[in-house]
Formats: structure tokens, sequence, C-alpha cells
């Protein structure tokens, strides 16, 4: 027994000591407000050193307010309120400086139901980060709201318009209208399947199944469809490598990644478009590079976020999800993909898979 009491008495000791390691920030007062400890996370959110912060009053070192600037920790009151209050919710304060946390409360009493407070936990999060996931989800409903808009007007003008005047039209007339019907219906499937991939690619709930896959038949296949869609043969290149090794990948997923780079080489850039595939030391790496503009540098990091468009004034369409969802297809892979500058100037894309076994063929949760 005292063997058990003295290890519990190290494992208490060391969970006071990693307050350091906590993700979020920690103050912890007593029920008064003196200020008894501070983690690290807290001092860096707050910029205000630990050594400034422990033995004093909350409000002469941490004085949060709220958006009416109320002070926080009065209308908290750990000594009054009712005694089975315990926990204060979370919700956006301010510090003088104009930085917002959000910050929540846990009221430690003994004994624990209806006792005296002892002491108070207070977290911190970076308000930032949830502005920024606030404004990511406002810029999906804004993209959302846009995209649909235009197709979903074009179709229900048209059909109205159809149904309505029928036998004034031609059937010429009558076949262009169910063609640009047809089209924007495709466009409005299309936005709702890249919505449905970057929903799995953040949820962490796309799934890879792997079969050996030939990465130069695909891109055959690929440039036999875009030149059967109208594009010249001589638009295109490809250039293959020798000794490529069995590739264990998920054949449509693959598709979508050559398939999105090539629909970007062709809206954004110029020239001849190359796909060259080769052989490195961990798997096979695919390049796609067109003769265009390029990508400036200090643009490289924004491309594969969502919404990213490039300030190209010939652009056509397009949501700007399809990078980010080339990049979360290659990792889901377990690869790599790099934006740089082309041999011929232009925009090169190079992602990176590792060389598979028939060990991963089934199916897998990423």
């Amino acid at each position: 027994m005292h063997g058990a009491e003295t290890d519990g008495q190290v494992v208490a000791a060391a969970c006071t000591i990693a307050i350091d390691d906590l993700p979020d920030g920690l103050i912890v007062t007593d029920r008064y407000g003196c200020v008894l400890a501070v983690n690290r996370a807290a001092a860096r959110l707050t910029k205000i050193a630990v050594e400034r912060a422990v033995g004093r009053h909350m409000n002469d070192v941490f004085p949060f307010r709220d958006h009416d600037g109320r002070d926080w920790w009065k209308a908290l009151d750990p000594e009054g309120g009712l005694r089975t209050r315990s926990r204060v919710p979370e919700r956006p304060l301010h510090l003088p400086g104009g930085q917002e946390l959000h910050v929540a409360a846990r009221l430690v009493r003994e004994p624990e139901r209806g006792g005296e407070v002892e002491r108070v936990t207070i977290t911190l999060r970076d308000g930032g980060a949830r502005a920024r996931l606030e404004r990511s989800r406002a810029d999906l409903v804004s993209t959302v709201a846009h995209e649909l808009r235009s197709p979903l007007t074009s179709v229900k003008g048209f059909t109205a318009t159809m149904l309505a005047k029928w036998s004034r039209f031609t059937d010429e007339q009558k076949r262009v209208m169910l063609e640009t019907v047809n089209n924007d219906a495709d466009r409005v499937t299309r936005l709702i399947t890249e919505l449905l991939d970057v929903s799995r690619i953040e949820s962490g709930r796309l799934e890879v199944r792997r079969q050996v896959v030939d990465l130069p038949a695909r891109a055959r296949r690929l440039i036999a469809g875009r030149v059967a869609a109208g594009e010249t043969e001589d638009r295109f290149r490809l250039i293959v490598g020798d000794d490529l090794p069995e590739m264990w990948l998920d054949q449509d997923k693959v598709d979508q990644i050559l398939g999105n780079l090539v629909e970007n080489a062709l809206r954004h850039g110029r020239g001849t478009v190359t796909i060259e595939i080769e052989s490195v030391g961990w798997g096979v790496a695919v390049s796609v590079r067109d003769e265009g503009e390029g990508i400036e540098p200090e643009l490289a990091p924004r491309v594969f976020r969502q919404f990213w468009r490039g300030g190209n004034s010939r652009r056509r369409g397009g949501t700007g999800l399809g990078l980010f969802i080339v990049k979360g297809l290659v990792e889901a892979h377990g690869g790599t993909i790099t934006v740089q500058r082309a041999p011929e100037g232009g925009a090169e894309f190079r992602f990176t898979v590792p060389t598979g076994t028939p060990d991963f063929a089934t199916s897998a949760s990423v």
C-alpha cells in the first residue's frame, strides 16, 4: 500500500510539473484572484512573463474584458454565486492591447459539491485561429453561393423559357439551350464533388483504395481525353523515365491529381504542357509544367490553400479548390507536392508518391 501511495504521489507531482506541456494556455489562481501558476502557452499567448504574473492579482496582469468592456474577473466572482457553480463556459475576451483570446474557467471546490472555492483554473486559446477558421467557413459559404448562383440561374431560365415557348423555337435553338443546361448541371456536380473532397480531407475520412497503377498509361489516357475535347496534340508532351517501380495507388485519385494539375496548366499557363514521370529513391515523381508566366516565389506557399486563384486575369471558371484537393490526395498516399518555376519559365508542380507493396492493397482510411 505504501508503494502504491508513493507511486500516486510521483504521478501527481509529474502532472503538476507537466502544465508547460499543455497545448492551451493555463492560469491558476486562488479564490481571491492571486495568480498561483502560469504555463508557457499562457505566457506566449498573453505576452506576459511567468515571473511577472505569479503572486499578483489577475486584474493587475490579466485584465480580461468582454466586447462591452466589462471586467471578466469581477463578473466571474469566485467567492459569490451558487455553491453548485463549477464551470464557466468559453467566451471571447480581450486584453488591453486588443488581442482576443477564448477564455474558459473551472471553479475547484473543497469539498467538490457545495464547498468553498479553493482555486480557479483558467484556460486560454488563440482567438486568431478561431477567427481564421470562421473566415474560412464564411469564404466557403460565399464561394458556394457564388458558384451555384450562375449555373442554377441559367438552368432555371432556359428550362422556364422552353416550357413556356417550346413551339416557338427551332430544333437548333432547343439543342443549344439544352446543351447549356447540361453543361451548367455538370458545373454544379463538379462543385459538389469538390466540396465533398474538401470535407473528407479536412475531417481525415479520405479513403485510399490501392491497386497496381500504370502511371504512364493514366497520363496517356488523360492526354487523349483532352485532345478529344478539342485541345491539339502538340499542346502536350509526355516524358517517361526508365525502370519505373510497381506502384500501388488509388487509380481514381491519381486520375484526379493528374487531371487537376493538367487543367491548372491549361487554364493558367501557355505553350506546351509537359508531364514527366521518373523514378526517385523512394518512389515515383511526376512533374506537370507549362510555359506561361509561372508563379512568383513569394506566392508559392499560398497556392495549395483553399480558394487560392492567383492573379491571372485570363483565368476561366474554377473554385480555387483544385490545388488544395490535389495536395490532400497526394498526402493521403504518403507523398509530397511542391511548386516552383519550370525551366521553360512557367509553373512546375511536382509530386512524389512512395513505392507501394501488395500489403497496402486493402482500403485504408486516412
